[in-house]
């Protein structure tokens, strides 16, 4: 007979501290960023008179670069078995960018200041998910990222509350509303020295000092089933522009400035409501199932913000944009985190983050494009048909 400490246990209570610690890093960090995230579309063509196509092109460029990075974070976290000491100079480095923007004297510093704060993503991104992957027991895994990523949607969707906040209690005043980001920033940074232990990794024979002796060979190591999920999230990014077009559409269609973080708020509140259920189901493995429910939910994201004629439908469409991120970003981290060999998560996390940069560059630039000559209808019909197209591929890989 089994004895009852032998039993593995389940859903929230096999998560470790570590994770819980981290989740925690990610709200505090995510309610700092999507603070400014929401504002800053409006503080560019408001406030500065900036073109929708700068606009994509910023922030495209912006995300693009910070999931370039992870791939440099993620291979230098394999070869020195170390992870914590570049999370933390990830999330330090966004959390001194917080001071830049509401200190930014012109667009140029602005833009900087976004830069640099998604380099700190980029360069925190690909070793906090493999240190999860390291930290979380295989029975696990999926509720282990599902709930990260809950916790980091909660800190999403304060962020524009906090934005709405301090824009009524400013009076509009931007840069008094992009003081409000520090203080969460320096939290998240502190939480990361105090709530995370990194988990020992004796070397292994033939390393010598400790260090993972690593070659571009070893990228034929990563299986097939793996490069499929990096194929599938790319397309996906592809359809899934930058969510500063969000903000945009409610500008345009009824929220007017001040109301138009809303928009965040609704997506972010479903996009943290699901994303703890979905891991958990991926456990239970129902992998094929999310994935086809999260195309379908943003292809309907899509249609709805094409055709969205006042704030309720805008409402109703990033409410379903929140649910296609719900189903799939914590699920395909958790694919990428089943598929990779154990000493290479970080290199693999890594290069999954770089196409799904080189996806959301191109989305978001072809995405200011579309907006300026065609308007935001023929913009999210074009993301779609994208959709569409990953969807189809998923089908043909399931029935292969």
């Amino acid at each position: 007979m089994t004895a009852p400490d032998a039993v593995p246990r389940r859903g929230l209570a096999a998560i470790p501290r570590g994770v819980w610690a981290l989740g925690l890093v990610s709200l505090c960090m995510d309610l700092s960023s999507e603070l400014v995230h929401a504002l800053l579309p409006l503080y560019l063509s408001v406030g500065l008179g900036v073109s929708m196509v700068a606009i994509g092109f910023i922030e495209g460029i912006a995300e693009a670069t910070a999931l370039v990075v992870k791939v440099f974070s993620g291979v230098l976290s394999d070869y020195f078995r170390r992870r914590k000491p570049l999370v933390l100079l990830g999330y330090g480095l966004a959390a001194l960018t917080k001071f830049v923007f509401p200190l930014a004297p012109t667009l140029g510093w602005v833009v900087f200041a976004r830069f640099a704060d998604r380099v700190g993503k980029g360069i925190r991104g690909a070793p906090r998910d493999a240190l999860i992957a390291d930290l979380a027991p295989p029975e696990a895994r999926g509720a282990s990222f599902g709930l990260r990523q809950a916790l980091d949607t909660i800190g999403a969707i304060g962020g524009p509350l906090l934005a709405l906040a301090g824009l009524a209690w400013f009076a509009g005043n931007f840069q008094m509303v992009f003081w409000l980001a520090v203080i969460p920033a320096m939290l998240a940074v502190l939480l990361i020295v105090v709530g995370v232990d990194e988990p020992d990794r004796p070397p292994k024979a033939g390393d010598g000092d400790g260090r993972k002796r690593l070659h571009w060979t070893d990228a034929r190591r990563l299986p097939a089933a793996y490069w499929g999920v990096v194929a599938l999230a790319a397309v996906l990014t592809l359809a899934r522009f930058s969510e500063a077009f969000l903000v945009l559409r409610a500008q345009g269609t009824g929220f007017g400035t001040a109301g138009a973080p809303w928009v965040m708020v609704a997506m972010t509140i479903v996009y943290a409501v699901t994303s703890y259920p979905a891991g958990a189901a991926l456990d239970r493995g129902h992998a094929a199932r999310l994935l086809a429910a999260g195309c379908a939910a943003l292809i309907g994201a899509d249609l709805v913000l094409a055709f969205a004629e006042g704030p309720v439908a805008v409402l109703a469409g990033a409410a379903l944009w929140g649910l296609h991120m719900g189903l799939t970003q914590g699920l395909l981290a958790a694919l990428v985190a089943r598929h990779a060999p154990e000493d290479l998560r970080g290199s693999a996390f890594g290069l999954f983050n770089l196409a799904s940069g080189a996806a959301l560059l191109m989305a978001s630039v072809l995405a200011g494009l579309l907006w300026d000559s065609y308007g935001p209808r023929f913009t999210f019909l074009a993301g779609a048909a994208f959709t569409a197209v990953a969807w189809a591929g998923l089908a043909l890989r399931q029935r292969r």
